[in-house]
């Protein structure tokens, strides 16, 4: 979702022109700006990365992750340039509807894919919550049956069920409405009619709270089980490293949704239940500036929490805590070494290992 940097006097139905509005105004327009150029370039670095990995890599279980990281960032990325060239399009004239688009077919357009960029995001973290979970917790089944067929039906799946949302208020005739800022399109929020007027932001809201929710739960078992398997020095062999790693962006990209996202969401739940007939402009204005970062925030997520940076942030560590934790060498080799050779370092892990009777018949 782009932004809309309105000012909170335009909130109000007649406004004079002074000197003080044009200039909230110009600002608004340039906040507008800086904002869809830093999601674009951030996603678009994000993406280079994303994809010369899934290149690079061909460890299943991430190539699965993979898949669905850089959906999340080519979906972020188309965000920004439509919502934020639709918003640039309003401010080019003045904010008068009624002019450019008599007919609502624009607002309609604009409400729309409000609601497709901002569930969209949700719904993918979510599920690769969800798949990083099974495969962690259940690497056999994740194998068997979580494939690349699988996972781009999944994908598919979740782009039309947001986009169904969106479509909802055109599909039962309830088109979208002007914000009070006159800037941006969204559900009518403001003295709703009927029980439709409530149901459409209120579904909104639920299924995007529901997958913050999986999120949480999903990103907690994983992190759990992971914990737990180092305890009982299980991953000392090669190939747990891209599970440290994904865990660590899942969970920023949790922290992120959670703050961004969360306020908005609550917000509209709580209009939508308890029929709040007053303004709702400044808030509304407020709480989706705060989702806007979540697009802006995500890709930094991939960008920073990259296994090379973790293993320097985790060598830095190393080096001024390494003396009091004599046990952290031996912790290095299970989490960053995840070659495809072998070496000694994991020779040595995998010698204090007994392998079961099951995992010898499976060599030999």
């Amino acid at each position: 979702m782009s932004a809309n940097r309105s000012s909170d006097s335009s909130c109000r139905p007649e406004v004079r022109t002074t000197n003080n509005t044009c200039f909230h105004k110009e600002l608004s327009v340039t906040a507008s700006v800086i904002s869809m150029a830093a999601g674009i370039s951030s996603n678009s670095i994000a993406l280079f990365i994303l994809l010369k990995s899934y290149n690079r890599l061909r460890i299943k279980s991430k190539a699965s992750f993979l898949l669905f990281a850089s959906s999340l960032v080519i979906t972020d990325l188309l965000g920004h340039l439509i919502n934020g060239s639709l918003v640039l399009y309003v401010y080019c004239y003045q904010r008068k509807w009624e002019i450019f688009d008599p007919h609502g077919i624009m607002c309609s357009i604009f409400g729309a894919c409000m609601v497709f960029y901002g569930l969209s995001p949700l719904f993918l973290g979510s599920v690769m919550a969800l798949e990083r979970c099974i495969g962690v917790t259940q690497p056999i089944f994740h194998s068997t049956a979580l494939t690349s067929h699988h996972s781009k039906r999944l994908l598919g799946f979740i782009w039309i069920l947001a986009a169904l949302v969106a479509l909802l208020p055109v599909l039962l005739q309830r088109p979208y409405e002007i914000q009070s800022s006159r800037s941006w399109c969204f559900f009518q929020m403001e003295q709703p009619k009927d029980w439709l007027d409530v149901l459409l932001p209120l579904l909104f809201s639920v299924l995007g709270l529901l997958a913050l929710m999986l999120s949480f739960v999903c990103n907690t078992l994983a992190s759990c089980a992971l914990l737990q398997s180092r305890l009982r020095r299980k991953l000392c062999s090669r190939g747990t490293s891209h599970h440290i790693e994904m865990i660590c962006q899942l969970l920023a990209i949790m922290l992120v949704s959670c703050v961004c996202w969360g306020p908005l969401l609550i917000h509209i739940l709580l209009l939508s239940t308890r029929g709040i007939g007053e303004s709702t402009c400044f808030s509304l204005l407020t709480l989706v500036r705060m989702a806007t970062w979540n697009q802006i925030l995500d890709p930094w997520v991939y960008i920073l929490l990259r296994k090379a940076v973790l293993r320097k942030i985790f060598m830095l560590f190393q080096s001024c805590c390494g003396s009091k934790h004599p046990n952290i060498p031996s912790w290095r080799c299970s989490i960053f070494d995840s070659s495809a050779v072998i070496g000694k370092s994991d020779c040595h892990c995998l010698s204090r290992l007994t392998l079961p009777d099951t995992a010898i018949k499976s060599i030999t």
